[in-house]
């Protein structure tokens, strides 16, 4: 199976941010994870994993209740973090290499509430002046949705259970934990559902564009 037949011409990319708040324009990243997946006799699997540790933009508000989600000390002295147009430039790196060796012209974010990643990269972008945007403007695969429909459930804990895979609560809200639990159970669903690849039709110009 090639990515670029199953997908629509977009590669697929997990994604997981750690952020000071649930406000894109003055919360800020502080975490940022991804896991790509590729294609193995017919079976999708994770195939690398990546993660930065960001600093605040200056001028950011950060909400003292979600660190206390996260665990995140940000006065930690081993956090060695870098700033935030550096690690996305490093993160959009890698997603155009993946994309080149999968033959993909887009990437399309897959995020467990995806509307809520997708909008804080887009206000980073903005903020850092970082015109490449790897990603697809508006569309992403939401596995929130994904999971109600193949699991009967919407928490990440819950439906990896569900899905047969082990979930370390102690470990949950760190980008790189979510990021992976996130990309296995995409990569479950997208194995056990009976797809078939389906005979070309007409093409239909899309509204809007990519």
């Amino acid at each position: 199976m090639e990515m670029r037949e199953r997908f629509r011409g977009y590669l697929p990319v997990t994604v997981d941010l750690e952020t000071g708040g649930f406000d894109n324009q003055n919360n800020p990243i502080l975490e940022i994870a991804c896991s790509f997946v590729a294609f193995t006799d017919e079976v999708l699997s994770i195939s690398s994993q990546h993660s930065w540790i960001v600093s605040p933009f200056q001028g950011s508000t950060i909400e003292p209740a979600s660190l206390k989600v996260t665990g995140i000390n940000l006065d930690d002295p081993a956090r060695n973090s870098i700033v935030e147009r550096e690690a996305l430039q490093a993160f959009f790196t890698l997603v155009r290499r993946e994309m080149k060796q999968a033959s993909c012209h887009r990437a399309i974010l897959v995020a467990h509430n995806a509307s809520f990643d997708h909008g804080f990269i887009k206000s980073a972008c903005a903020r850092t002046g970082i015109k490449r945007n790897p990603f697809h403007p508006f569309s992403t695969i939401d596995t929130v949705g994904l999971c109600a429909l193949a699991f009967g459930h919407t928490v990440l804990a819950e439906t990896s259970r569900r899905a047969g895979f082990d979930f370390d609560d102690s470990r949950a809200h760190a980008a790189s934990y979510d990021a992976e639990r996130t990309a296995e159970l995409f990569c479950r669903i997208v194995n056990i559902w009976p797809y078939t690849n389906p005979q070309p039709g007409p093409v239909v110009p899309e509204q809007g564009g990519d």
